[in-house]
């Protein structure tokens, strides 16, 4: 079997302001798409209504 040296891993402390940003940012671009997505659902429910009915 391979011979494996010990793996050391230095842990580093994470703070909310390092993340913020990007969280902020994907937060953002979600309620973007969520409208847009919103919209286009409703778009369609009101041209079926036009051309189906």
């Amino acid at each position: 079997m391979a011979d494996h040296a010990p793996a050391t891993y230095e842990m580093v402390e994470v703070k909310a302001e390092d993340i913020m940003a990007e969280r902020q940012s994907l937060y953002a671009g979600f309620m973007k798409a969520t409208t847009w997505s919103i919209g286009l659902a409703v778009g369609v429910l009101v041209l079926l209504a036009i051309f189906v009915a």
